[in-house]
């Protein structure tokens, strides 16, 4: 149970594994290094626990068969005193003696068998707890470890999408710089064939007026005729 009573030993094992040239090569790796030994040291104290379950498993087996050899001897006792009594009753006394004589020797055994009980239930009763406590510790170092490794999990990607975002390599930000260019572009290039449709409205319009007054359809409003016309509607009467 030594792997399993404490998070001491663990610790301990970690920084023995680690102490030497680990600053050189920096804090990824050891942190990468420890979060390794601790899920190794896991897997080790899960393997110990599963024994000290099938030893205490086997205990608690051997106190129930000395509980019961011990209820047998019990019974053997009450037997033979039964019999003692009935020498006794029929006057033979050194057949009461000898059935007394047995008698002692049962006792004895049962004061043996007695402790022996007692002391395979003060052993089940410690291993028990030593493997509630492994138990314990083991599930406080799983969550941990699951809440690191979690943490850790977040954080590179949070770590990867700030990259994309930062720094002169910037991959993301130099494809957004160049779409904004690309729209710029095209709004230009709009805005010129626009004008340049609206310039050739604007010429055959131009080139239809002319050919109009030309055939004497559309009056010429630039005229001198025109000009003398307007005047002469501007004189009093």
């Amino acid at each position: 149970m030594s792997r399993s009573e404490g998070g001491g030993n663990i610790w301990s094992k970690l920084l023995t594994s680690l102490r030497g040239g680990a600053q050189d090569l920096g804090d990824g790796w050891v942190d990468s290094r420890a979060l390794r030994i601790l899920d190794q040291e896991i897997r080790d104290c899960d393997l110990d626990l599963r024994q000290s379950r099938e030893s205490l498993a086997h205990l608690l087996a051997r106190h129930t068969l000395a509980e019961r050899a011990l209820s047998e001897l019990r019974d053997k006792v009450g037997e033979y005193e039964g019999y003692a009594i009935k020498a006794m009753e029929s006057g033979d006394e050194a057949l009461a003696r000898e059935v007394a004589d047995k008698i002692v020797q049962l006792e004895s055994n049962r004061s043996d068998d007695q402790r022996h009980v007692q002391e395979l239930a003060a052993s089940a009763a410690e291993l028990r707890k030593s493997v509630a406590m492994a138990e314990g510790n083991i599930r406080r170092l799983k969550q941990q470890l699951d809440t690191v490794k979690a943490t850790e999990s977040v954080q590179r990607a949070q770590a990867a999408v700030a990259q994309r975002y930062t720094g002169p390599n910037n991959k993301l930000q130099t494809a957004i710089d160049s779409l904004a260019r690309i729209k710029q572009k095209q709004a230009e290039r709009g805005a010129r064939m626009g004008a340049a449709a609206e310039l050739a409205r604007g010429d055959r319009g131009d080139a239809l007026e002319r050919k109009l007054r030309d055939a004497g359809i559309m009056p010429d409003d630039a005229g001198a005729e025109a000009v003398l016309l307007r005047l002469r509607q501007k004189m009093p009467d």
